[in-house]
């Protein structure tokens, strides 16, 4: 089975209330609960739902059997009949038992927000990789919590939370998804297995690697196709791109390198979905520099920041070489603008800036090239001039006597792999 990536088009739209429950654990955990919402309402709004009212609880704990509590449940009934709600949203992740106590108390269907974020994926998905990773989430997220979505599953063509494998799961078991999930990661071993392959050629080969991340709609996309020309999709839109793109870049020296544009990261990224997308999400992890983009306009800017260098963290690339690019700064009041810091790591930018973009680029080159060397190399070793063409760029060469003297701009990464074989040609 496939997922469908605009396969509900023709549905009827999803008429939602969405409920955030505020608890202790939550205030402990330093969330902001309330721009978690806010970011709840432009996740609804990007899967295709009408937002109709927002509902906030306040409690010590979540309640096992109603989540928000009885009472609250009963408020929402009325809410949503008052205004003819369809479907409820909750901000946090729900048990398949509290999602089947709400849907048979208030004959709606009820999606939380890792539910909602798949099904935004599920759309977005277009490669091959992309839509057996979102499948393969969505699966991991179903089986735990099969015998809670009766009702919900049966909604065919019901718009949120029935894209992909709920469409035609009421005949399923808990076996036929375990092994639906053990298909899906042989497929994406072996997805991964040609682009571990691709990887190691591109290392071969001496192409650096530049990687952009940043959180999503910080205006990663945009940048991608100013810096390459590419032809990628961009919208003002939460998760607008998710299949990554890789396009060649040319540097102030002329130097190629190639920069590949990642899914962008949101706090409460499901655990399910980093699993699956983490093959992808690995290219960071091969980048020889990291371009976090951040949308210098944002009041949650510094949470953004903080949610993508834990991400980088979990995935082990977080003492990756990084350059902060502050986007979006004709979006910023002065006040803000003052606030960012400037210097040889930072730089305040706008991606339609073509004076910018050119910045970008130099501060680039600069990152990736170290100083410039002499190398006093023996004629006759060729496997040592080689060498010389990896770690950098060649500039200069003369010849005295039996030798031959390069002069060679260095690059950071490559010259610390093969410095041990260069120590004794050295001319300081």
């Amino acid at each position: 089975m496939t997922i469908g990536t605009h396969d509900t088009d023709t549905t009827k739209k999803d008429r939602a209330i969405l409920v955030s429950l505020v608890t202790d654990e939550v205030k402990r955990s330093g969330i902001n609960h309330e721009y978690s919402l806010q970011e709840l309402v432009k996740l609804a709004e990007t899967a295709g739902v009408e937002v109709l009212s927002v509902l906030t609880q306040n409690r010590e704990t979540r309640d096992t059997k109603w989540f928000i509590g009885k009472g609250k449940v009963e408020e929402l009934r009325l809410v949503a009949d008052e205004l003819g709600a369809t479907t409820a949203i909750f901000d946090q992740e729900l048990s398949g038992a509290q999602v089947r106590n709400l849907e048979e108390t208030l004959d709606l269907k009820i999606i939380d927000r890792t539910q909602l974020i798949l099904d935004i994926f599920a759309q977005r998905a277009s490669t091959r990789e992309g839509i057996i990773q979102v499948e393969l989430a969505q699966h991991s997220y179903l089986l735990p919590r099969l015998s809670g979505h009766g009702k919900n599953l049966s909604r065919l063509g019901g718009g949120i939370g029935t894209r992909g494998p709920g469409e035609s799961k009421l005949e399923t078991d808990r076996r036929h998804i375990r092994g639906r999930i053990d298909d899906l990661k042989r497929h994406l071993e072996e997805v991964t297995r040609h682009r571990k392959l691709h990887r190691e050629r591109r290392k071969k080969t001496g192409i650096i690697q530049v990687a952009l991340v940043g959180y999503t709609n910080a205006g990663k996309s945009t940048l991608l196709k100013q810096l390459t020309a590419a032809d990628v999709y961009i919208q003002d839109q939460l998760f607008a791109t998710l299949d990554p793109t890789s396009r060649t870049m040319e540097l102030p020296s002329g130097k190629e390198i190639v920069l590949t544009d990642t899914v962008g990261f949101i706090q409460n990224l499901p655990h399910d979905l980093v699993a699956a997308f983490r093959a992808t999400l690995e290219e960071v992890n091969e980048a020889d520099l990291i371009l976090h983009v951040v949308d210098a306009s944002s009041e949650m800017r510094d949470d953004q920041m903080s949610t993508v260098n834990a991400i980088l963290q979990q995935l082990g690339a977080g003492d990756k070489p990084q350059l902060v690019l502050y986007n979006k700064k004709d979006a910023c009041t002065p006040e803000q603008l003052q606030m960012l810091p400037l210097d040889k790591k930072h730089i305040k930018i706008s991606a339609l800036d073509e004076s910018d973009l050119i910045k970008v680029r130099e501060l680039i080159q600069a990152e990736l090239t170290g100083d410039t060397k002499r190398f006093r190399i023996p004629a006759e070793r060729g496997d040592l001039t080689s060498v010389l063409y990896k770690i950098g760029d060649v500039v200069g060469a003369e010849y005295d006597e039996n030798d031959v003297i390069y002069q060679v701009e260095l690059q950071k990464g490559e010259y610390e792999k093969y410095s041990y074989l260069l120590e004794d040609f050295i001319e300081l």
